[in-house]
């Protein structure tokens, strides 16, 4: 496994060893061994999977507040999506900047995203599929959410038409959010 690391800290992307022949591919996209060799000790706790119909279908940003923050693992199955991470950490150098990443079924390339950031995406094809994995379950009373839209943080989302949920649509600015301290 090869780690790129991001301008924002502790955000990285993980390239896995992909074997590729006539027949397809082989990768191990988690192993906890090589994980913990670099540094990376997470216990995941639950796995994620969402499908997006349609090309520009976005999600987030979402996060979920102490002490039912989470880490996030990041992987595209099938079509590809432009992956934003927002640092919402005050204590941070990096406090609100955010920073995109292009992940596909192509690139294999798998985000790594600490406690302490939002987290959002939109697909860029349709019939999109999302595999991650996180350390702390779902809490409904902690989960929480920043305008994707927010003229504040000139996210430069690669779209013309979001296609939204009502609760994202719903959320606050980030001026408004209840953040990490």
């Amino acid at each position: 496994m090869n780690i790129i690391p991001s301008r924002l800290d502790e955000v990285m992307i993980i390239e896995p060893k992909v074997f590729e022949d006539s027949r397809g591919f082989f990768m191990e996209s988690y192993t906890q061994k090589k994980f913990s060799e670099l540094g990376i000790n997470i216990n995941f706790t639950q796995d994620n999977h969402s499908l997006s119909k349609q090309a520009g279908v976005l999600r987030g940003l979402h996060y979920q507040l102490a002490p039912k923050a989470q880490t996030k693992l990041i992987r595209v199955l099938n079509g590809a999506i432009y992956d934003v991470v927002l640092d919402i950490r005050r204590s941070s150098p990096t406090f609100g900047q955010w920073q995109g990443f292009i992940l596909s079924e192509y690139n294999k390339r798998q985000l790594l995203v600490p406690k302490g950031f939002a987290h959002g995406f939109c697909t860029l094809v349709p019939d999109t599929q999302v595999f991650y994995k996180v350390d702390e379950y779902y809490s409904p009373e902690h989960d929480r959410g920043i305008l994707w839209s927010d003229p504040a943080l000139g996210i430069d989302w690669p779209l013309s038409q979001a296609v939204l949920s009502e609760k994202d649509q719903k959320h606050p600015l980030f001026s408004e959010a209840e953040l990490f301290d």
